[in-house]
């Protein structure tokens, strides 16, 4: 499952589904991007702190990872990363999922709470058209 894990960070990494390093990560975090904050089990005790006001007052849950800060840099083809940023909810859902088959206890309650997310955003994507539908379209008529 490990190397499972990992092979999707490196598969989000092509897919630009994820922001490697503090910089990249706080920025998709203010911009509202960021669906996960990913933390290196060895990551310093400035990075933790630094993630955990890149995410204080925002929706963006922060996930300690089983993986080092070098297998996580090897994985998404960096020279080191202590964190990274999730922006694609399919994956921040695959990735949860992984970690929880890993280990229940540790993440079961983030990857309820993606999934969650994930039917919320589903429900609301099938609604959007259907609201649109009584929308008035084409040229209005003015009296003038």
């Amino acid at each position: 499952m490990r190397e499972k894990a990992l092979r999707l960070l490196g598969l989000m990494r092509k897919a630009r589904a994820i922001e490697p390093g503090e910089l990249n990560t706080g920025n998709a975090v203010r911009a509202g991007k960021a669906k996960l904050l990913l933390l290196a089990e060895d990551a310093s005790d400035n990075a933790r702190r630094r993630a955990e006001t890149f995410a204080y007052g925002r929706r963006v849950l922060t996930v300690p990872l089983p993986f080092s800060k070098e297998e996580l840099a090897g994985a998404l083809g960096i020279g080191s990363c202590a964190m990274a940023a999730v922006t694609d909810l399919g994956f921040a859902g695959a990735l949860t999922e992984l970690l929880e088959q890993m280990d229940p206890e540790r993440y079961g309650e983030t990857a309820a709470e993606v999934r969650r997310r994930r039917e919320k955003a589903e429900r609301r994507k099938q609604e959007g058209p259907a609201q649109q539908s009584g929308k008035r379209t084409g040229k209005r008529r003015t009296n003038g």
